[in-house]
């Protein structure tokens, strides 16, 4: 903003006779952005934010035009966008004293979205905005981010339509009608009237082709979409974003579908909700831009990304009027999906429906949705070679058109929602010898639950067993043919989403072992370790007996020390995830970075200092942990192959020695190397959007490249600071021994065995090969090839994607296997 419109719009407040306080509150417009726009600091203002300025300061046509003059005339100065929100309100060898030395033996990724139409004076029908790009550097890369999205986001979710098979063979009609009045705002809030203005009908009224029409409509740019579970919500959301993207209209905002089960709005806000979504699917959104945060931050806070928030009644019951509140507190264009009746509860805590969001209820499907849809998915008439062209459907139809029977109008009051419709589809046009005139048994189906239940526990066997056939060539598929197998599985996989305070939507392969027990996580990490120093030792003694470095001691005494020191080190590593566990910094997730010897030059607005600090003092402490654990070894056997005898207080000298020195020295390996890796790491070139196997994909050769890269860094790193530590305390705690020879098998010796614990027991990658791949499997409660029966349960429909993680096809599919796993 000028100088000229600053003075402008600070002549206009004071004639208003307002405070920039009032003014923010008059406006929905923050004060930091009043502020800058009056002392002209203001580059990437909004015309939106204007014109809320105008309407809340009254001012006419005239003023009004010099107000957004320069916005009208060089639109590449400024970004349009709907306005800033205001902030929420509150919410050694002899005996005598030293170490003993380091043991040699055992003695030592189109077309875009429209944007969402201006606040003010909304025309008829609501032409696309011009698009605005703005002049700066960063701006330029944000642009370019969200056109790369946009084609992600369009190729994701055309993917994702034609696997769910929406267009065989025609997409079920999804209709709505306008919600009821008490779930919406006042017509002229939705349409962002001044007073006195009268405001025109809405279209709310349609079906799935005229979705993104009746939502240019809405000024406002936000719209609640409503309706009972299985009607066809998500449908319409992805038919909603699809239809946007494929607009001939310009690229801004993109719609992003976010699945928002998970989210506390009481501990997380909902920016950085959807930039942490946003960095999960889309890993290279975390570059970081100029003033240091990441793509992903940025493209939100510069209102470059839509909303499409899917599933607010799958937040936990409690959080939902919070949820509610906090979206109200912002004003930016969003789209919300829910049931109605966990939405109207919701209003009604928080004592207010979504501010500026029109409303829309999804309508049941009719007898003749059935008799249009049902018949054509019937690919099974020629049974037995008879050909007579009678389909399973036409009795059942016949029934349900003349409601003549309570079991009739049952099936019909089942059969109106979509996803019902798509199961029993399954179950009865696409597999052999089932005849749906079975549904109309009352004696069998007494009430409409169990016709539902026996809907959804049909759907999994009928899927498996269908697809068995299919596949008689013996391919990949065929292993998982066992129907009561798959359901186990697929059971203890719902089971693990429905341990907490409410149902997990997202399957990410990362956090499956995270609903095990706490202890038996830091048994697992004891054992793990435990074998990678074990096997780390007996590795390089046995290379150093067999190049002449070191006296061979025997089998029998080379299994037993290093069986000490995989003990000792592994309590250690027990002992640091235990501590990571109170405090809540256990879940690994998947990597996004990489080691690049240019990153630190290259990224812009990174501070590589603070970096390392942070890094290096978590490291401090786990790698301090770890030598103790040793320490406590090489004591050990140093006790048991000393053939003098100590006095008790010389044997505990020499340990609280070597256990502050050892800590010291192997603390401060770990924080120096992991630290300076941390200012090397750059964001993994992905460009595509992330899917389930490619982001495990990628994790594991980071994992593997990070391994290549600690050995030598770790082993190294010990021999130097052992150096410097023995310097500085030279004398200070008597004759301190560090010989080259040891020192270098004891860098080895950690860098092998540290190293493989640390990727295996602190990595996404390394928790999902330990417990998902062995663990899980070695108690049967999932298949040794786990990445193979996700996929397969994927392509046969029973999971879907969503980004980088799985979902259930259903919340009700997934709640019945859970339940039928725990009975």
């Amino acid at each position: 903003m000028t100088d000229e419109q600053g003075a402008l719009l600070r002549r206009l407040r004071k004639r208003a006779r307002l405070t920039q306080e009032q003014l923010a509150e008059r406006s929905t417009v923050s004060v930091r952005t009043i502020r800058r726009l009056e002392t002209g600091r203001s580059t990437d203002h909004r015309l939106r934010t204007l014109h809320l300025l105008a309407d809340a300061l009254g001012v006419g046509t005239e003023e009004r035009r010099q107000l957004t003059d320069t916005l009208d005339r060089a639109p590449e100065d400024a970004v349009v966008g709907p306005p800033e929100p205001a902030p929420s309100a509150p919410a050694s060898e002899s005996p005598e004293p030293a170490p003993v030395a380091p043991p040699d033996a055992p003695a030592s990724g189109s077309p875009e979205p429209a944007p969402v139409a201006p606040a003010s004076d909304p025309p008829e029908s609501a032409a696309p905005a011009p698009v605005v790009q703005p002049a700066t550097p960063s701006a330029g890369v944000l642009a370019d981010a969200a056109a790369s999205l946009a084609r992600e986001v369009r190729r994701r979710w055309q993917r994702e339509e034609g696997h769910r098979r929406v267009h065989d063979p025609f997409p079920l009609p999804v209709r709505w009608q306008p919600a009821p009045a008490g779930l919406m705002d006042r017509p002229e809030n939705i349409q962002r009237l001044q007073p006195g203005d009268t405001p025109r009908a809405l279209r709310l009224s349609g079906d799935l082709r005229g979705v993104v029409a009746a939502y240019r409509s809405i000024a406002s740019g936000r719209l609640v979409i409503l309706g009972r579970a299985g009607s066809g919500k998500s449908v319409l959301a992805i038919k909603f974003a699809l239809d946007l993207l494929a607009a001939p209209a310009a690229p801004v905002p993109v719609p992003v579908i976010f699945s928002i089960g998970s989210w506390d709005p009481t501990t997380t806000t909902l920016r950085d909700f959807l930039a942490g979504l946003l960095l999960r699917d889309h890993p290279h959104l975390a570059r970081r831009i100029p003033g240091g945060s990441t793509l992903a931050a940025a493209l939100v806070d510069a209102d470059l990304i839509l909303p499409v928030l899917d599933g607010f009644d799958e937040i936990a019951e409690a959080l939902r009027a919070a949820a509610l509140e906090t979206l109200n507190a912002t004003s930016c264009p969003l789209v919300l999906t829910s049931r109605r009746d966990e939405y109207a509860r919701a209003v009604r805590a928080a004592h207010a429906p979504l501010v500026w969001a029109a409303g829309i209820e999804l309508t049941d499907l009719g007898v003749e949705d059935l008799a249009a849809y049902l018949p054509r998915t019937d690919r099974l008439v020629a049974r037995g070679g008879e050909g007579d062209g009678t389909g399973v459907w036409d009795a059942v139809l016949e029934r349900l058109r003349a409601r003549d029977t309570a079991a009739s109008t049952r099936l019909a009051e089942v059969l109106r929602t979509p996803l019902m419709v798509i199961l029993a589809r399954t179950m009865y046009s696409e597999a052999p010898g089932r005849e749906p005139e079975e549904l109309l048994d009352t004696a069998r189906f007494p009430t409409a639950g169990h016709l539902e239940e026996h809907l959804l526990a049909g759907f999994v066997p009928a899927v498996y067993r269908r697809r068995a056939l299919e596949r008689a060539d013996g391919g990949r598929g065929q292993r998982y043919r066992d129907p009561d197998q798959a359901l186990r599985w697929l059971g203890y996989l719902a089971h693990s989403l429905s341990q907490g305070t409410h149902d997990q939507r997202d399957l990410a392969w990362w956090r499956i072992g995270q609903n095990l027990r706490t202890a038996t996580r830091v048994l697992l990490t004891v054992l793990v370790s435990t074998v990678c120093m074990a096997a780390a030792t007996l590795l390089v003694q046995g290379v150093a007996a067999a190049s002449g470095h070191s006296e061979p001691i025997g089998w029998g005494a080379s299994v037993s020390y290093a069986l000490l020191v995989g003990v000792c080190s592994g309590t250690a590593f027990g002992i640091t995830y235990a501590a990571l566990t109170v405090v809540g910094r256990t879940a690994a997730v998947p990597s996004r970075v990489r080691l690049r010897l240019s990153a630190a030059g290259r990224r812009t607005g990174r501070r590589p200092v603070r970096t390392f600090l942070t890094r290096f003092g978590f490291m401090l402490l786990g790698g301090s942990v770890l030598g103790v654990g040793y320490s406590w070894s090489v004591a050990l056997m140093s006790v048991l192959k000393i053939d003098y005898a100590l006095s008790r207080t010389e044997l505990m000298t020499i340990v609280l020695i070597n256990t502050l020195l050892y800590g010291l020295i192997i603390g401060l390996t770990a924080g120096l190397v992991f630290g300076t890796l941390a200012v090397f790491e750059s964001p993994m070139d992905i460009t595509a959007a992330a899917t389930p196997i490619r982001l495990l994909s990628v994790n594991r050769t980071a994992a593997g490249r990070q391994l290549l890269v600690l050995v030598p860094a770790l082993g190294l790193g010990v021999v130097l600071c052992g150096y410097a530590v023995v310097f500085l305390f030279q004398g200070l705690l008597g004759t301190l021994l560090w010989p080259l020879r040891g020192a270098v098998l004891l860098g080895a010796t950690g860098g092998l065995g540290g190293a493989a614990a640390y990727v295996l027991v602190f990595t996404a990658w390394g928790q999902w090969l330990t417990v998902s791949r062995v663990w899980l499997p070695m108690t049967r409660r999932l298949p040794w090839d786990t990445v193979a029966f996700l996929e397969d349960a994927y392509q046969r429909g029973v999971l879907r994607q969503a980004g980088a993680v799985y979902q259930f096809r259903h919340i009700r599919l997934q709640r019945h296997l859970a339940r039928t796993y725990r009975e």
